[in-house]
């Protein structure tokens, strides 16, 4: 699960920095050992919807609260695609199979700089099987090495230190915390930040550093 403020179900579509000639990702499928990263059809609204309904979804996203179904057909129908459309990002569900085992988003795209922000979320029942982990890798390195970006960013609150695990294992570097950044439903968080650049693909997954979020212990968002 990303940044509380940057990602979700719900959220108003942004504008882009449309300083290049190419300024939309190519709208593909990507397969991992275990998940197909696919566009959301109308077939995984019932899913979107129980996942961002979730107490501890809710937790760490400040979605529309109650969240209803048409939040979750407008976010499967609409908002998606226009983050697609509009340049800012891609949207992709995490396809289990038959099933939704939750959405990878990239957003905030920097065409000029080449730089953009990783955001997900898992469904409740999938959590704990290291699937987000795998999706956030091989987005990232998609994202860095065959589509010519410089720097991949994610961000995550630092009492979410489940997500920040998966930033971790996913091979991204701890950088920092960003001070009362993030807003949730109880209020404004520290948000902690995670990157990767070319040059981490050729490390694999870091080994945890204790002086980040993720490096303790806790089942907040087992993703």
């Amino acid at each position: 699960m990303g940044a509380p403020n940057r990602t979700g179900p719900g959220w108003k579509d942004r504008s882009v920095n449309d300083h290049s000639a190419r300024t939309r990702f190519p709208d593909v499928l990507l397969r991992t050992e275990r998940l197909v990263l696919r566009p959301l059809n109308e077939s995984d609204i019932d899913a979107v919807l129980v996942a961002a309904s979730d107490p501890i979804t809710q937790q760490w996203l400040p979605l529309p609260r109650p969240y209803t179904r048409a939040h979750a057909e407008d976010f499967v129908g609409r908002w998606a695609p226009a983050q697609w459309s509009s340049g800012d990002g891609i949207v992709r569900a995490l396809g289990y199979g038959t099933e939704l085992a939750g959405v990878i988003d990239l957003k905030r795209t920097d065409w000029r700089q080449r730089e953009t922000e990783i955001g997900y979320w898992a469904t409740p029942r999938f959590r704990g099987l290291g699937l987000m982990t795998e999706a956030v890798a091989a987005l990232a390195r998609w994202l860095l090495a065959e589509q010519g970006f410089e720097r991949a960013e994610l961000r995550a609150a630092t009492g979410n230190t489940a997500s920040a695990r998966v930033a971790i294992k996913a091979g991204f570097g701890y950088e920092g915390v960003a001070r009362n950044a993030g807003i949730v439903h109880d209020g404004r968080v520290d948000l902690a930040i995670y990157s990767m650049i070319p040059s981490d693909l050729a490390l694999g997954t870091r080994a945890p550093d204790p002086s980040h979020p993720g490096a303790a212990r806790s089942s907040a968002i087992p993703s």
